[in-house]
C-alpha cells in the first residue's frame, strides 16, 4: 500500500519529477562514459604494453631487471620448472632470451635493434604473435629467419625475402654477427615495440649469441591475472631466490601504474564535482517538494497517519525517482559505450605522441564491465537516499496545527 501511494505521489507533479528524473538520469551517464571510457583506456594500454614487454609475470636471473644483460641471463633448474609448471594457478611457462644489437640493410643506415629469442608456437598461443602478422610466417627452427616488427622494416626498408645484418656482442663477449632472411613482418600494437623489435626462434639467438641453453626469462602464463600476489607467495617457495628472481609486472612497470593512478584521480575528482553538483540539485527539488507538501503533511498527521509510515513513503518517493533514473542513465550509456568498446576513438596530434611514450597503442576504446554500471548507479542511488533523509527528519519534527496553516 504505501509503495503505491509512494509512487502515485511521485506523479502528481510530472514536471518536477521528470527534471529529478532527468538529472539523476544524466549524470549517472556522464559518470558511466567517463569511466567506461577511462577503465577501457587502462585495460587496452596494460594489455598492449604487458603482452608487448614481459607478461604478467617473470622468472629471472638474479638482478637481470636491474641490468638487461646476456651476462645475466640463467639456465632455469628443470626440476623447478617442473614443480612451477605442476602449480595450478601456472598455465604454462615461456622461454625467452633477449639482447641487443645493431641492425643494417643494403638500403638504409644502421639502426638499433631488441632481438628476441622466443618460442613461436608459445607466443601464438598466449600472446597471439600469429594473428599480428602483416605478412609471411613466424620464426622456427626449419626456416632460420626473423620476424621484423612493421615500423623497423619500413626504417630498415626491408620486405619478405630481403636480408637483414646483425652485429653485436654475446654471451661473455662473444661475437654475435649474423645474416638472416625477413621471414615475416608483424604489427606489434605497441609504438615503441614496432620500431626495434625483431624475433628469432629461441634456439638461433641461443647460437647467435653462445648463450646456450639460457634464457633472459622465463615468462609465467597465470590462470588468472587477478591473483598474482599469492601465486608469486606460492612460487617463490618453489624457486632458488640466491639465484633467480621472481618478479610481476606491477615490480618491472611501476611508472606504467603510477602514470595511470594519476590519470584516475584527476577522473575521479571530476567525477566528485559532478556528483556534488547533481547531489545540490536533488537536494534543491527534496527541498521544494518538502515545502510545499507540509499542509499535507499536517492533515495526514492530524487523521491519525503514523509519522514512521509518512516518512517511509517519502524516502519510497525518493527511491523510485533515483531508481528510475539510474534506469534511464545506465539504458543511455550503454549503447554509446558498446559501440566505442567494438570501434575504439583513434587519436592523433599531441595525444597520440604522449600515448607512443608510454608503448601505448593511440586508442581509446570503452569498457563495458559490469562493475561501472553497478558502481556508480550505487553511488547515485545512496546520494538520493541521504538526501531523502531532509525530508524524513522535518517529517517527525512537525507540528501538524502549525503546517496546517500554512
Amino acid at each position: 500500500m504505501l509503495l503505491k501511494i509512494a509512487w502515485r505521489n511521485i506523479w502528481r507533479n510530472k514536471r518536477r519529477s521528470f527534471i529529478t528524473l532527468t538529472s539523476v538520469a544524466f549524470a549517472l551517464f556522464f559518470a558511466i562514459i567517463m569511466r567506461s571510457m577511462q577503465t577501457g583506456t587502462y585495460d587496452q594500454a596494460y594489455s598492449s604494453v604487458i603482452n608487448a614487454t614481459t607478461g604478467y609475470m617473470q622468472w629471472q636471473g638474479e638482478g637481470y631487471w636491474d641490468k638487461q644483460s646476456l651476462d645475466r641471463s640463467f639456465h632455469p633448474d628443470s626440476h623447478q620448472r617442473k614443480q612451477i609448471l605442476a602449480h595450478e594457478g601456472v598455465l604454462d611457462l615461456l622461454p625467452r632470451l633477449e639482447s641487443f644489437a645493431l641492425l643494417a640493410s643494403n638500403n638504409s643506415d644502421t639502426k638499433p635493434g631488441f632481438l628476441k629469442g622466443v618460442d613461436a608456437e608459445l607466443e601464438a598461443k598466449y600472446f597471439q604473435l600469429n594473428e599480428k602478422l602483416l605478412a609471411g610466417e613466424l620464426p622456427n627452427s626449419q626456416n632460420n629467419g626473423v620476424l621484423l616488427a612493421s615500423g623497423l622494416a619500413e626504417n630498415l626498408s626491408l620486405g619478405l625475402g630481403d636480408t637483414m645484418v646483425i652485429i653485436g656482442q654475446g654471451y661473455h663477449g662473444m661475437s654475435a654477427n649474423g645474416k638472416y632472411p625477413v621471414i615475416g613482418i608483424a604489427d606489434l600494437k605497441n609504438p615503441i615495440a614496432n620500431k626495434s623489435t625483431v624475433y628469432l626462434d629461441l634456439k638461433e639467438l641461443q647460437f647467435l649469441t653462445g648463450a646456450y641453453g639460457q634464457v633472459s626469462a622465463e615468462v609465467i602464463i597465470p590462470k588468472s591475472k587477478d591473483q598474482l600476489i599469492e601465486l608469486k607467495q606460492d612460487l617463490a617457495l618453489i624457486i632458488d631466490d640466491e639465484s633467480s628472481d621472481l618478479l610481476t609486472w606491477q615490480e618491472m612497470m611501476p611508472e606504467l601504474i603510477e602514470a595511470m593512478e594519476a590519470d584516475s584521480a584527476g577522473g575521479l575528482a571530476i567525477l566528485f564535482i559532478l556528483y556534488l553538483v547533481i547531489g545540490f540539485g536533488i537536494f534543491g527539488t527534496i527541498l521544494m517538494l518538502t515545502a510545499e507538501r507540509k499542509p499535507e503533511y499536517g492533515i495526514l498527521l492530524s487523521i491519525g497517519m503514523s509519522r514512521g509510515r509518512m516518512a517511509l513513503t517519502s524516502f519510497m518517493e525518493t527511491g523510485l525517482l533515483s531508481l528510475l533514473g539510474i534506469l534511464g542513465g545506465s539504458f543511455l550509456a550503454w549503447p554509446l559505450a558498446a559501440y566505442y568498446h567494438y570501434n575504439p576513438i583513434e587519436l592523433g596530434g599531441d595525444m597520440d605522441a604522449m600515448m607512443e611514450e608510454y608503448g601505448m597503442e593511440p586508442l581509446l576504446p570503452f569498457s563495458l564491465d559490469g562493475d561501472i554500471w553497478l558502481t556508480h548507479g550505487s553511488i547515485m542511488l545512496i546520494i538520493s537516499l541521504l538526501l531523502s533523509f531532509y525530508a524524513v527528519v522535518t517529517i517527525y519534527r512537525l507540528n501538524p496545527v502549525n503546517a496546517m496553516r500554512r
